[in-house]
């Protein structure tokens, strides 16, 4: 009797070390799957944020000038003497913000020397940073190389020629040529600027009436040029810095990555030259009409639809 004590302690501490092997093993595991869960849950939260929306550059502006006021007085007096509207003719825009264009108009009387007509059309379009669709600034770069071969491929003209401008915003080229209406040749130059996430295009165009020496190749360029650097520094004076969030985008771009481009009726249409081509008393009253039919858009169309090279 007194023998089997020592042997049940024996059993009975046999029978507990499996026990434990098992209870250490189970612990094993669990610690095992604890560092296994942690692992993939670390990896899942480095896996969702290599996953995360990607961020774009903030728009550099975000407004525009008035389009009538970001010319000069001064300016629009020399280029188109007796303007019908000195303070020239808003294009309809249902934001202001992000598109906007003004024109300017006149028959300039010489009397017995003729007269000459004259015709400015500015236009702007703004782009917000998009995440979506990309920068501001990219997406106007997009829009002013469609602005530019716009320009280059206008209807029936003649005599193209392009060429970069330096001194004016981040992108410049000006494209010049002739196109003959009402049996007068016109002669046109346009300039599309990218100043940052904003696309400028100016037309500016002139013809001679009743005898009237028409204006030179070289002034209408220089003309065109020195609207574009007044529109571009007025462009400067009115966007904010890095204000713009890179979700939104402008009403302009929400569609397109180049919205329309058109806003009064300018050099590319009839309306932009008088009627007739004898005197003063047949001032351009189409042109007038076309102040007030306008379009929603920027660029003006001065840069018209079609066509090729002659």
């Amino acid at each position: 009797m007194h023998r089997s004590a020592p042997r049940l302690s024996r059993i009975l501490l046999c029978a507990a070390v499996p026990v434990m092997l098992v209870a250490a093993g189970c612990s094993s595991d669990s610690d095992d799957a604890k560092e296994k869960s942690t692992g993939t849950t670390a990896s899942g939260s480095s896996s969702a944020a290599a996953s995360a929306s990607p961020t774009v550059e903030p728009a550099k502006f975000a407004g525009l000038p008035d389009p009538c006021k970001a010319v000069s007085a001064k300016t629009v007096k020399k280029l188109v003497p007796s303007a019908k509207k000195a303070s020239g003719t808003a294009g309809k825009s249902t934001d202001g913000d992000a598109r906007g264009s003004c024109s300017w108009n006149g028959l300039d009387d010489k009397g017995v020397k003729g007269s000459v007509y004259h015709w400015l059309d500015i236009g702007l379009v703004r782009y917000d940073s998009d995440a979506s669709i990309g920068s501001g600034a990219d997406r106007a770069t997009t829009d002013y190389t469609k602005s530019v071969a716009k320009a280059q491929a206008a209807e029936g003209a003649k005599n193209i020629n392009s060429a970069p401008v330096s001194g004016i915003g981040d992108q410049a080229t000006s494209v010049t040529y002739t196109l003959n209406k009402t049996s007068e040749d016109f002669t046109y130059a346009a300039i599309v600027v990218r100043t940052a996430n904003v696309v400028v295009s100016v037309n500016y165009n002139g013809t001679g009436y009743a005898g009237a020496k028409a204006p030179s190749a070289a002034d209408i360029l220089a003309g065109a040029q020195t609207a574009a650097k007044e529109v571009v520094a007025a462009v400067g004076g009115t966007g904010g810095t890095g204000t713009t969030t890179t979700d939104s985008s402008s009403p302009s771009a929400t569609t397109s990555s180049s919205p329309k481009t058109s806003s009064s009726k300018s050099s590319g249409d009839e309306s932009d030259s008088p009627k007739t081509s004898s005197s003063k008393s047949a001032a351009p009253d189409s042109g007038s009409d076309s102040d007030s039919d306008t379009d929603s858009g920027a660029t003006a169309k001065a840069t018209p639809k079609a066509t090729t090279k002659s």
